[in-house]
């Protein structure tokens, strides 16, 4: 079987960029093409595009280690500037020639006998479905890609705009309009200060919330000329930036502990509830306060939110939920009529849904929703949130258990991709140059026969899953709080359970040998032409 590219990468935002660019650096005679869905790079950056939309991790951390950016304008950039900094990081390791836009994957199989991925591809412009075949398959698809749907009855016959925060209709004019909010997650605190008093002001911004967030104040000092300055012209000035910047958010990682960080977590309960207290309206202070521990949720930002729920136009509905939208507007379970010229979700995303909706199927014809219905834990799992059993070359990034509720997930891709490589060397090598000091210190690089595929043991990914399980009950994240942390059944299946410097040691120093299994194909792709199929 001919193959097309030795690595095929599915989504262009920041861990597809990063891998690419990885894989280049690292074996720079590998081929590999990337296909996203969108009609530009960036990812989460170039979807989200709703009023205020920005990062709440401080810019010079939610950034490539090795293209640190000294032109950041503010602590937390704009989705604006995020993007654009992907993008010139994607040009100057010269990467848009590899990607192809407006393509979607519906469905991937791997065919035992060669150890090659065949992934079908939509071309969304001419309707036409084409295949591509490659050795390793990288899915960069992220968490937060795929919105949730609405679920709310009568969605079908409502006669104004209807849109989700990460699909923002930029045709919808809100000056001088009546607009319903359903959510107040991070994107809904970000929005929702500008609708209500931005360029162009709603009459009326009525917000429907199910359970409050705690709520941190966020100073937003701008890098003055004299810091970007030193930032581009003193050594290590910068590094030595974002490493404080690492380290102080990691030293909120304990306050997840459910016993050594019940007194930390006490006290900045008590500081945010007081922050709450000085600055929302007296009125919402019991809606607002939340009723579940510190850490329990995502942490959310004030961008000016209780500020703005002072203003006559804004108003807050919580013990009176949204029973159905109507032609015109929503009716509420009390029977309360609200004339909406637009209904604006901000539900969050399918985040326990990983690769949704992608077909993939490993060996055996198995499909990987199959595979994961019939584990232990009945949910999605990973070993190290990256390697499935029985899905040899693949690897996800930003997979089951590898998110944080305190920094950011650029640092935990960059990890995954230098787990990635490290397991491929294998794989990968024959198409290498000298191995560099790195590779050789790589527990894969001793192989007898160069194989063709590597998968972990299904007794390495189900170890995993236990002690998921394990180390999630010492945290708050299963207190009992709704979150998108969660399955539907109540795991933990996004968050990692440990603090980030161990996920970072895992990466530089494993992984574990032992709980890989190497192969060789009867009908070995190395000796054909990379190409031939194009």
């Amino acid at each position: 079987m001919l193959i097309d590219t030795d690595v095929l990468v599915i989504g262009a935002g920041f861990s597809g960029v990063g891998f690419a660019i990885q894989l280049q650096q690292k074996y720079p005679r590998a081929t590999f093409e990337i296909y996203d869905k969108a009609e530009a790079l960036g990812g989460t950056w170039w979807a989200n595009t709703y009023p205020g939309c920005a990062c709440d991790v401080p810019s010079h951390l939610y950034s490539y280690s090795f293209a640190l950016n000294p032109e950041w304008s503010e602590q937390f950039a704009p989705q604006a500037e995020i993007g654009a900094y992907c993008r010139s990081v994607a040009e100057k390791y010269d990467i848009p020639r590899h990607i192809t836009f407006r393509s979607t994957v519906e469905s991937a199989a791997f065919d035992e006998s060669s150890g090659i991925w065949t992934v079908k591809i939509l071309d969304q412009q001419t309707g036409h479905i084409y295949e591509r075949r490659s050795r390793v398959l990288i899915s960069a698809v992220g968490l937060l890609s795929e919105p949730n749907d609405c679920h709310i009855p009568g969605a079908e016959n409502y006669k104004g705009k209807l849109f989700h925060s990460a699909r923002w209709d930029h045709s919808f004019d809100w000056a001088g309009k009546d607009v319903v909010v359903v959510g107040n997650g991070c994107s809904a605190t970000q929005f929702v200060p500008i609708l209500s008093d931005g360029p162009g002001t709603a009459r009326n911004v009525i917000q429907f919330i199910r359970q409050p967030h705690w709520l941190e104040e966020r100073p937003n000092p701008r890098y003055s000329a004299v810091v970007k300055w030193v930032f581009r012209n003193v050594p290590f000035a910068m590094r030595l930036f974002r490493s404080a910047i690492f380290f102080v958010l990691e030293s909120y990682f304990s306050t997840f502990r459910r016993t050594a960080g019940k007194k930390t977590r006490e006290r900045r309960m008590k500081t945010q509830t007081a922050y709450l207290k000085r600055t929302a309206p007296e009125k919402y202070h019991d809606i607002l306060i939340p009723k579940v521990e510190l850490g329990c949720k995502r942490r959310v930002m004030d961008t000016g939110y209780f500020a703005c729920l002072h203003r006559e136009n804004m108003e807050l509905v919580h013990a009176d939920p949204i029973e159905t939208i109507t032609t015109t507007g929503v009716r509420t379970q009390s029977g309360r009529e609200i004339h909406a010229d637009a209904v604006i979700l901000a539900t969050g995303f399918k985040t326990t849904q990983p690769l949704f909706p992608l077909e993939i199927k490993g060996e055996n014809g198995i499909s990987l929703t199959d595979h994961w219905n019939n584990s232990t834990s009945h949910t999605p799992q990973a070993y190290y949130g990256t390697c499935i059993s029985n899905f040899p070359n693949l690897f996800i990034l930003v997979g089951p258990n590898t998110a944080t509720g305190h920094t950011s997930a650029i640092f935990t891709a960059e990890c995954q991709i230098n787990f990635t490589l490290k397991v491929l060397y294998p794989i990968l090598n024959t198409l290498h140059s000298p191995p560099s000091l790195l590779n050789r210190l790589n527990p894969f690089r001793r192989q007898k026969n160069a194989p063709d595929t590597v998968a972990v043991t299904s007794e390495a990914e189900e170890k995993e899953s236990r002690w998921i399980d394990e180390a999630s009950s010492r945290y708050v994240w299963t207190s009992g709080c709704a979150s998108w942390y969660l399955h539907a059944s109540g795991r933990n299946t996004a968050l990692y359970p440990d603090s980030q410097v161990r996920f970072w040691l895992r990466s530089a120093f494993g992984p574990v040998k032992r709980d890989f299994v190497f192969r060789s194909c009867p009908k070995s792709p190395l000796d054909v032409d990379v190409g031939k199929t194009k």
